[in-house]
């Protein structure tokens, strides 16, 4: 985790921590959406970019993404002249797809509930000799988006619980492991659940259709890695989820209570929070993950 500190060290901002009061408690937040391309996932493209030798950089890199994985891949490729091509679903938000494509990146799109975007983007990877950068199944990318914790360890000195948004978990599980004394919340939508469910079993579960419609895409997964999941166990992690009318409120709340712009997936930690779903205490930590959010569904939920 330290190496990965310093190997992204002057390639990522050291995002804010500000006081938030919710239920009468002073929550401590943690603003990635104010990252560089909007979300954390700068963080862990940049730490497995880096360390990729000269003559892989030459070769270039795939990534699947819904978007903030995507942009990040494509700025931190964009930054060491590399060619980037990403998998995106075809539902992603028109904002994500636009800036990731702003960056330089190609951008091969596949039907997320009916295609194995894993699949698609190994076969890509292949054909090309590129490398594959996994959204959260790699090592490299969790110890990128753990130094979120390193920073954390810093800016809240009685730090005592972290909620944190999952999809795969990178985040969860690198943040588990940059702050070993707190406590571990993974928040999921309702209905898109596979770590709660894979922490329960102790194996990756996955999900099946028919599947309930969320706003948060940034979260979307289907079935989380064996890598995060073994993490997140050990961590005895905790796992809530918050509905559909929870995010919304979570996006208005932080646009009208402290001026951020947030994703409805970056938002669940929020949610949770704010919806009672995660009863609010002294030493809590809320990360909220991104804001990349189309202009016209964040006036609709704002507004």
């Amino acid at each position: 985790m330290l190496d990965a500190g310093q190997r992204i060290a002057g390639s990522v901002r050291l995002t804010p921590v500000t006081a938030v009061p919710i239920a009468g408690v002073d929550v401590a937040v943690k603003w990635e959406n104010r990252q560089e391309g909007g979300a954390f996932k700068l963080r862990g493209a940049s730490n497995r970019l880096l360390a990729l030798t000269p003559e892989e950089r030459a070769r270039g890199v795939v990534a699947f993404s819904s978007g903030n994985h995507a942009r990040g891949v494509a700025i931190a490729a964009r930054r060491l002249g590399m060619n980037a091509i990403i998998v995106m679903p075809e539902d992603a938000p028109r904002v994500k797809l636009d800036a990731t494509r702003a960056e330089g990146a190609e951008i091969v799109t596949y039907d997320r509930l009916t295609e194995s975007r894993e699949k698609l983007a190994a076969e890509i990877a292949e054909r090309r000799g590129a490398t594959l950068v996994p959204s959260f199944d790699d090592p490299y990318i969790a110890a990128g988006q753990g130094t979120i914790g390193l920073e954390l360890l810093e800016q809240v000195p009685d730090l005592e619980r972290i909620i944190i948004c999952c999809g795969g978990g990178g985040l969860a599980s690198g943040i588990a492991l940059a702050c070993p004394e707190a406590e571990i919340v993974i928040v999921e939508p309702e209905g898109w659940d596979d770590m709660a469910r894979s922490l329960e079993s102790g194996r990756p579960e996955r999900l099946s259709p028919p599947l309930p419609e969320t706003l948060c895409d940034a979260i979307q997964t289907l079935q989380p890695a064996q890598l995060t999941l073994d993490v997140l166990r050990a961590r005895g992690a905790q796992a809530v989820q918050v509905s559909e009318q929870a995010v919304r409120e979570a996006v208005a709340f932080a646009h009208h209570e402290c001026g951020e712009t947030v994703e409805p997936g970056g938002s669940v930690a929020l949610a949770a929070l704010l919806s009672g779903v995660v009863t609010p205490r002294a030493g809590d930590v809320a990360i909220v993950s991104g804001g990349n959010i189309d202009p016209a569904l964040h006036a609709e939920l704002v507004g």
